[in-house]
């Protein structure tokens, strides 16, 4: 190959970058007792919540990996567990006041990072790029 990075690992910089900054902004507005890792398998999380298998699923790793960094945002006060209404066995990791107000300044500094994306490439091509990535979902994102 070529002396050029592929656009794989450019994906990758610039996801790392954005990572980066959002893990920053959270430490700074006082988040911080979480971990990268914990931060990782947070950014599965929703409203609804979701079992423990599927984060693992979907973070590509153990389920015992998920289920102890789960346990570890539970006795930080980030998530909690609760049954799943639709299988009485199962339970779902949802997202606490103090989760919901980590995950708000998570948005607002994502929203930043592509508010200078946008300023940097100009509009035309940030909102291409970004259309591309959202076809490039078709092919690379099972959970899409």
């Amino acid at each position: 190959m070529g002396d050029e990075p592929t656009s794989a690992l450019l994906m990758f910089v610039a996801h790392r970058a954005a990572e980066a900054r959002v893990f920053e902004a959270v430490r700074a507005a006082g988040f911080d007792d979480l971990t990268l890792a914990q931060s990782r398998i947070g950014q599965r999380l929703n409203r609804e919540g979701i079992r423990v298998t599927d984060i693992a699923e979907q973070a590509g790793v153990t389920k015992q990996t998920a289920g102890a960094l789960v346990d570890e945002l539970e006795a930080t006060g980030y998530v909690t567990r609760r049954p799943d209404p639709a299988d009485a066995r199962a339970r779902l990791v949802v997202l606490t006041d103090r989760g919901e107000k980590l995950c708000a300044v998570a948005a607002a500094e994502i929203a930043k990072v592509e508010a200078e994306w946008k300023a940097h490439l100009g509009t035309k091509a940030y909102d291409e790029l970004r259309a591309a990535l959202v076809s490039l979902r078709e092919v690379t994102d099972p959970y899409r």
